[in-house]
């Protein structure tokens, strides 16, 4: 056709790469510094530049393409059971050892599960998958303490800053990974009902055999299993690897197809009376992997509030420079409300995520703090998980078509994100795991209510907030039933007071008009007041 110009495509967005996701981001460099971690912001500038380049952001991508790959046999038919992974995720995995992301929460001074937080979430951004791994690795400490012997042996491998990923017994590495395996067919959450057994063989040494539905990188050195032992289920660590050497008895039978946290391999996976040692006390394992558990929800919240943050910069930016109508989609105001609106659940995600990595800190040397965690992690885990997937949704909307394709980043993110909601138990566990504490652990919710009384009078709102979940928690017929209710009304009052002290005011206050207020609306986009909201959408992501 004479004159159209076939070549040259106007009005389009450029990539969102090479810019750094920490300085990017004033609302989380501001909690580093309000909470204590000031002294490592050089450590998260330098891997938000890392995580923000174009290198870094096309590895994600490489490692969601070309997926892992089970080998069962080698080509004369020996047992294999490996996975093989594109290098690119290996390229994410040495980069986040690298940076402490696993090992700084034990190593640090002060401060460590805050700045650890910090780089997850940062680590988080650019791929879900390779980010399971290094959760695990980080969490396993705690468990692996309570076996003095088994920690002296592990504990340096595990906190070593090099990554090595070689198939060869743990002895000979120069650092290790964790998985864990703890869900079979017939149960699930419901661990209660595993039935894989664990047959003693002395000196703490004990002989597997059953199979797991779930188990988590198959590729790790070493894995946290559950399993009934004579004096019940029990906790146990299970190597790849023997000590004399010799390929531990773990059989895979397939990887999982997942709807996302694809780059991470997921096994089912039978014991042949596989070798394994005996973590903490016989029939206690529940209790012996919670300690892990516990640090792995930790994560779920920030990973969800950093992926989140990841698809809102993307929203951002896009509206920053496509134009429709005569003018930049960031002017139009409908626009303005609903970025304000998902800015406003990104900071108030973000802040959660960081005062629950706060408590575990103050923890170690304060009792109350540690009752709050208990009972906080999960409301956080909870909450923050639930509210990122349903704004993955709104997020896409904002892209349209542009962000529907899966040359996108979204549709990626979309689909990592529910992981979160689901892993280390789902919205129901968390919601009567909250419930067991408020009855079992007592200290636990008084520690809450202290924390929500030091709140009071910081907004008006918030006061009249508190208050109707005092009565909610004052009638205790059907509690159950309630129990989401009642762990939503939580988790908004922590996010309200934690950005009420540690936020601009701008983002404060509308936040608890938004969100306490009458008028709350059931979409993004439906805020009545927008006073700030500039203000706001840079407090999430202020590049560009």
């Amino acid at each position: 056709m004479p004159g159209f110009d076939f070549e040259h495509v106007s009005n389009q967005v450029p990539v969102l790469e090479n810019y750094n996701t920490f300085t990017t981001h004033p609302l989380l460099q501001n909690s580093l510094q309000v909470y204590g971690g000031g002294q490592f912001t050089p450590l998260a500038t330098a891997l938000g530049q890392l995580m923000g380049s174009r290198a870094f952001l096309e590895a994600g991508i490489l490692a969601n393409t070309c997926l892992p790959v089970l080998h069962t046999h080698d080509r004369f038919g020996n047992r294999l059971d490996t996975v093989s992974y594109h290098p690119a995720y290996h390229q994410m995995m040495s980069a986040a050892i690298e940076h402490q992301v696993h090992s700084i929460a034990w190593t640090a001074e002060k401060d460590g599960y805050l700045v650890h937080s910090v780089l997850s979430y940062l680590k988080q951004q650019i791929d879900e998958g390779s980010s399971c791994p290094l959760t695990m690795t980080f969490a396993v400490v705690p468990s692996l303490q309570l076996a003095p012997d088994i920690a002296r042996e592990w504990l340096p491998l595990v906190l070593s800053n090099t990554y090595d990923e070689r198939h060869i017994p743990y002895y000979e590495k120069k650092g290790v990974t964790f998985g864990m395996a703890m869900t079979e067919p017939q149960g699930g959450s419901d661990v209660r009902a595993n039935i894989t057994q664990a047959h003693p063989a002395g000196n703490g040494v004990y002989h597997i055999t059953g199979r797991k539905w779930f188990c988590s990188a198959p590729m790790s050195d070493a894995f946290l299993v559950l399993a009934q032992a004579p004096k019940g289920l029990s906790c146990f660590l299970m190597p790849r690897f023997t000590p004399d050497g010799a390929p531990n008895k773990l059989r895979f039978q397939r990887l999982k197809d997942k709807l996302g946290n694809r780059s991470n391999a997921s096994g089912e996976v039978e014991f042949h009376g596989a070798w394994a040692q005996l973590i903490g006390e016989e029939g206690r394992g529940i209790a012996n992997i919670m300690e892990m558990v516990r640090h792995t929800r930790l994560d779920c919240a920030v990973g969800s509030a950093a992926t989140l943050q990841r698809a809102l910069a993307e929203a951002i930016h896009h509206c920053r420079h496509r134009h429709t109508f005569g003018q930049s989609l960031m002017r139009h105001p409908l626009m303005q409300n609903v970025l304000t609106d998902l800015a406003l659940e990104s900071a108030a995600a973000t802040t959660l995520a960081m005062r629950l990595a706060k408590g575990f800190d103050d923890a170690r040397t304060d009792a109350t703090a540690l009752h709050f965690t208990r009972i906080a992690t999960a409301v956080g885990k909870f909450w923050n998980t639930k509210r990122a997937v349903l704004a993955m949704g709104e997020i896409l909307e904002c892209l349209g078509g542009n962000g529907y394709v899966e040359t996108s980043i979204l549709p990626r993110l979309y689909r990592d994100v529910p992981v979160n909601a689901i892993w280390e138990g789902s919205g129901n566990i968390q919601s009567l795991d909250v419930l067991r504490a408020m009855h079992k652990e007592p200290a636990s919710m008084e520690a809450l209510m202290q924390y929500f009384l030091a709140g009071k009078g910081l907004h008006p709102l918030l006061n009249k907030h508190v208050e109707g979940l005092r009565q909610l928690l004052s009638s205790p017929a059907d509690l159950e039933r309630k129990a989401r209710l009642i762990v939503e009304k939580m988790a908004l009052a922590m996010q309200a007071i934690e950005l009420i002290q540690t936020a601009s005011p701008a983002v404060a206050e509308l936040f608890c008009r938004a969100r306490l207020g009458v008028d709350r609306s059931l979409t993004w986009g439906g805020l009545s007041e927008m006073q700030g909201w500039e203000d706001v959408v840079a407090a999430v992501y202020s590049g560009d």
